[in-house]
């Protein structure tokens, strides 16, 4: 018969396991972090396509990478949120401005940390801090509801409490909200609380902990129109002038507006009719 303090042992192991190694971070130049248990796993192959393929967002592009290679170089850098309209590539451009750093010859990891784990961000930076490497944390689409704690832990990496941020990580998000929390719940708190400033205060400061602000707004048709042009000079895909652009128009017509990812959507109907594989 099994011992008892055996079965305990184990069972208490079961609901408090041991901290998970940190993995070898030579191993990938990117990571996804997942809790329960907690744990980093390499991503071999990151999907992103070439930062000369995002058109349309130059000032937003020409800020963020000279901030990450400031960063990866050992300089000074600071947490950047990307805010506004869906679709205009402000994942994509984090994405692609890690590969170029790393085409620069630039030793730089991305860590993704879903909103839903923020919680575990503290756990997280005990890992990178230890690392001789240099990591951009990157939480892609992040947003607070009126009920939602989460905020507090993100300020662990904005701000660093009492241990301070690790100096070899830096905190890269995307929202399509400026203040990362809906406008008629600000409105709502000011309207309702005693003291409506301190009420909304907290959270709408957490926007201003980051150091750059970089703003996503809807293209034009011409942008538009040369992202396309774009995917179809890189991928070798041949179309008149004429023909690219009543196609594009109508495609963005039925789609109700026009963005990169309607671009690249367009893009990917028109490369499968070629026969061409993306």
């Amino acid at each position: 018969m099994t011992d008892p303090l055996i079965r305990i042992a184990e069972a208490l192991e079961r609901l408090a396991p041991a901290p998970a190694a940190a993995p070898d971070f030579g191993s990938a130049d990117a990571f996804v972090w997942h809790t329960a248990p907690d744990r980093l796993e390499p991503v071999k192959t990151v999907s992103r396509v070439d930062l000369a393929l995002l058109r349309g967002i130059d000032r937003s592009r020409d800020t963020l990478l000279a901030n990450t290679l400031q960063f990866a170089r050992g300089f000074a850098a600071n947490n950047a949120l990307l805010w506004g309209a869906r679709g205009m590539g402000k994942s994509s451009l984090v994405k692609a401005v890690h590969a170029e750093v790393i085409r620069q010859g630039q030793s730089l990891k991305l860590v993704e940390l879903a909103r839903e784990d923020l919680p575990s961000v503290g756990r997280l930076l005990n890992h990178l801090r230890n690392s001789g490497q240099r990591f951009v944390l990157f939480c892609d689409d992040l947003s607070f509801s009126h009920d939602d704690q989460h905020y507090k832990s993100l300020k662990a990496v904005l701000d660093g409490g009492i241990e301070g941020r690790p100096a070899n990580v830096i905190f890269y998000a995307t929202s399509n909200r400026r203040h990362l929390m809906p406008r008629d719940m600000i409105e709502n708190e000011r309207s309702t609380a005693i003291n409506p400033s301190e009420a909304v205060e907290e959270k709408v400061s957490l926007s201003d902990r980051f150091g750059l602000w970089l703003g996503f707004h809807p293209c034009g048709q011409d942008e538009f129109l040369a992202m396309i042009e774009g995917y179809c000079a890189a991928y070798g895909v041949e179309i008149s002038a004429a023909d690219l652009r009543a196609e594009a128009i109508e495609w963005q017509a039925t789609r109700g507006g026009r963005s990169g990812r309607v671009a690249w959507q367009y893009f990917t109907d028109l490369a499968g009719r070629r026969g061409i594989a993306l």
